[in-house]
């Protein structure tokens, strides 16, 4: 008999860890602020607000903070995907454009070179020909 209740309290509270860290999104700091914020809570309403008020408040505030501290993290990190995302499409813009460079810097030198092999060519044809007699 003392083991299920064993089992069932195991169950609850590990029901409960995971109800505060779902609310929390995930954040077990944020998790453990908002458990003590509803324990305080609670423990007020039971003592019909005498003495531990204040723990009520200091625990609220805790919880605020974490909260901030979280939302505060997330930003920080959607701040840094962006700028990572940025950095990311001027590093593609500057790769193509040094590629469509140096494609028309290499077409040039390919027409230059082809060039230079097409005129001696012809020098050489008209060279070898004078030898043979044409002119």
């Amino acid at each position: 008999m003392a083991g299920r209740f064993v089992k069932i309290g195991g169950i609850a509270a590990l029901g409960g860890g995971a109800y505060y860290l779902y609310n929390a999104g995930g954040d077990p700091k944020l998790a453990e602020k908002k458990f003590e914020h509803d324990a305080a809570s609670a423990s007020a309403k039971l003592r019909s607000n005498l003495p531990g008020h204040e723990k009520e408040a200091k625990k609220a505030g805790e919880e605020s903070y974490e909260a901030l501290r979280a939302r505060a993290e997330e930003l920080t990190g959607r701040q840094i995907d962006q700028t990572v995302d940025q950095y990311r499409h001027d590093a593609s813009k500057k790769l193509e454009e040094a590629r469509n460079t140096a494609g028309k810097d290499l077409s040039a030198a390919v027409d230059t070179f082809d060039k230079k092999v097409t005129e001696g060519a012809a020098k050489s044809q008209s060279w070898i020909g004078s030898w043979f007699g044409s002119k």
